[in-house]
């Protein structure tokens, strides 16, 4: 059975082609195969920043045969006292077959004849030279672009093609590129070695780059940088900050990688560790370091109990250049981490108060409003929310200042040149300026959650900030007639709606955001007084909670009784986190086996309550029933159970707030 290797050869990709690219190659070959009926073993693709490599082992040297039927003429056309007619002859000989094997089958139109040719199986070496340039041409990315002349779109110039079946050059053209590019058995080095290599066996592949400087397996790759990140850290007695994001991109940047470790000035500490990571690692794409016994403190100001003076870079440079790179690295950091100090510095000189007016420079949305105007429907809310959950004077007044301060950050320099910052830098210039702590925290927890599964707020004001400001954006952006639809949700309204469901479970307290929903059509200068719009908003909201207990693992039948669209979406945003209890209680109910048997009880109360004459809003027993009248004890039992139960099923339907 032959083996495959395809490798195709470009310039400088991006680092995210290749988490989208090499599964879409994958499924085409594979799609391919199956429709062409080419048996395989495995097929595997990997990459480089210079390359895409798809590799097939145990492929049949041939397509499998197939049999095809093919419809002929109505059999009383074909067929005249049991000999074939010349409309007979003609067909079976354009088929190549006789007209012996010719058969007559019953279709909806009546009896036809049919002939059942066999096909037999391409060569796959002519299916894969007709292939290949067609899955070039299929894959589809961000920015594709055609080069020069060339009509091909792709990621970038491609510059050879690397092409063996069985050890052999499957000849084979890729056209509409800027140059002429024919498939051989040469592949090229790394891009600082610059040579070239003729690979004569596909086993040798992985070797062969490896010696000039490839590590093609993605993989492999992976683990050798996280391996050698680990190392240095063990080595220096740090804590690497490398998460999964940044592991991938490193991978997708570098073909052979090796770690340089580099320093920075000690007096960069004086910055908040936030600063120093974001330019280190999304603006740089090194790997921070911090101490073993580091202060984990969000609102901490300077980064002496945090970081280590030094940082770990993955380079693809050559090991002989580790100096030259090292001071190139040290030279970057500096240069970067200056900048970070001056805008810091220069936007402490202005008073938070005086930085609140700037929003009034900034529109928020057209037909919106400024940010400014933003920020008092916020402060709005928050007043509005203080008044619902009836918080202390203190909590109140700490909520309200931190609205009022919630976006400053967001005309002020740092933010401007370090975008990720919003919120945190915020935090700091309050806390920096003698602001309590709980109001820093705030409005540093504003923005969680980022997504379902993302870190949520974790003190009381920091949560219900964070839902003030999810809810306004709803409503502002409702209000202009906008809704998310398929794919399309510029404003991440759905992350919103789901950000103020999970806050509520995890703050774990009855807020009636039904009331908060109808008041808020009373927003100061700004008309919300519109009922398709609530009715929008409020099925908008009954999907979200849907969306969200089928993603704790509630079956959909249980979900769709407890928020579908026979439920009363009003009496479930009286007190959302009561779904979630109800969900976990049928859901154990299931589990446990107990469910058919509280089905069953609850259809026959329904059937009895539907023929009865008491009003759809009774919950309790008081006037209706006459203990008098029982005969049994189980009777008098029931009741007093019921009774118990009515505070419950009274507090979870009634506007406690």
């Amino acid at each position: 059975m032959p083996n495959f290797l395809l490798e195709i050869g470009t310039e400088e990709l991006p680092a995210h082609f290749a988490s989208v690219i090499a599964p879409q190659l994958k499924s085409l070959v594979k799609a391919d195969f199956s429709k062409r009926k080419v048996s395989y073993d495995n097929i595997a693709c990997s990459s480089t920043p210079r390359r895409l490599v798809l590799s097939v082992s145990g492929l049949a040297e041939k397509a499998k045969d197939c049999s095809i039927e093919i419809k002929g003429p109505p059999s009383s056309l074909a067929f005249n006292d049991g000999k074939p007619t010349q409309a007979a002859i003609g067909f079976a000989k354009r088929y190549n077959v006789s007209t012996n094997q010719l058969e007559i089958r019953e279709t909806p139109k009546g009896p036809f004849v049919f002939a059942t040719k066999l096909e037999e199986g391409e060569d796959v070496s002519i299916l894969l030279a007709d292939l290949i340039p067609q899955w070039v041409n299929n894959l589809q990315g961000k920015r594709f672009m055609r080069w020069a002349n060339g009509d091909l779109r792709f990621s970038r110039p491609i510059r050879w093609i690397l092409c063996l079946l069985n050890d052999q050059v499957l000849p084979l053209e890729i056209l509409g590129t800027d140059s002429r590019i024919q498939s051989s058995n040469t592949t090229k080095g790394h891009r600082l070695i610059k040579s070239s290599v003729t690979i004569n066996s596909i086993e040798k592949y992985h070797e062969t780059l490896k010696d000039i400087g490839v590590i093609v397996d993605r993989d492999i790759r992976r683990d050798l940088i996280n391996e050698l990140i680990l190392n240095a850290s063990l080595r220096l007695n740090a804590i690497p900050e490398n998460p999964s994001s940044l592991l991938e991109e490193l991978t997708d940047l570098v073909e052979s990688p090796f770690l340089i470790e580099c320093d920075f000035d000690s007096s960069f500490l004086s910055l908040p560790p936030e600063v120093l990571s974001i330019v280190m690692r999304q603006h740089q794409r090194y790997i921070p370091l911090r101490l073993q016994n580091f202060v984990d403190d969000p609102l901490s100001l300077t980064s002496y109990d945090v970081l280590n003076p030094k940082f770990l870079c993955i380079s693809n440079g050559l090991e002989t250049a580790t100096n030259n790179i090292r001071k190139g690295n040290e030279k970057v950091i500096k240069a970067r981490f200056s900048d970070a100090r001056y805008f810091y510095q220069t936007d402490q000189s202005v008073k938070s108060l005086e930085r609140n007016k700037l929003l009034n420079k900034v529109t928020f949305s057209e037909g919106l409003g400024s940010l400014f105007e933003r920020v008092q429907r916020i402060m709005w809310l928050s007043r509005k929310v203080s008044e619902l959950l009836k918080l202390s004077s203190k909590e109140t007044s700490f909520l309200e200042e931190a609205a009022l301060f919630s976006k400053n950050d967001l005309v002020s320099q740092m933010v401007s040149e370090f975008p990720e910052l919003q919120g945190v830098i915020g935090s700091k210039y309050l806390l920096a300026e003698g602001f309590d702590s709980e109001i820093a925290l705030a409005v540093l927890e504003q923005y969680k959650p980022e997504s379902s599964t993302a870190e949520l707020p974790t003190s009381l004001l920091g949560s219900l900030l964070a839902l003030i400001d999810k809810l306004e954006l709803l409503l502002s952006i409702f209000s202009k007639g906008i809704r998310p639809s398929g794919s399309s949700d510029p404003f991440a309204l759905r992350r919103a709606a789901n950000g103020i469901f999970l806050i509520l479970e995890n703050i774990n307290i009855e807020f009636n955001l039904n009331y908060l929903l109808n008041i808020s059509t009373l927003f100061p200068d700004f008309d919300l007084n519109d009922k398709k719009l609530l009715k929008d908003m409020k099925d908008f909201f009954r999907i979200r909670i849907l969306s969200l207990l089928e993603e704790k693992g509630t079956d959909i039948d249980i979900a769709s009784s407890l928020v579908g669209e026979t439920a009363d979406i009003d009496r479930l945003l009286n007190n959302p986190n009561d779904i979630y209890k109800r969900a976990k209680l049928l859901t154990s109910l299931r589990v446990s086996g107990q469910l058919k048997s509280v089905q069953s009880v609850f259809t026959r109360v329904v059937k009895l309550a539907e023929k009865s004459d008491l009003a759809k809003d009774i919950l309790g027993p008081n006037n209706f029933i006459d203990a008098s009248l029982f005969e049994k004890a189980s009777e008098n039992q029931l009741l007093k159970i019921i009774q118990e139960l009515e505070p419950i099923a009274n507090s979870t339907s009634a506007n406690k707030y």
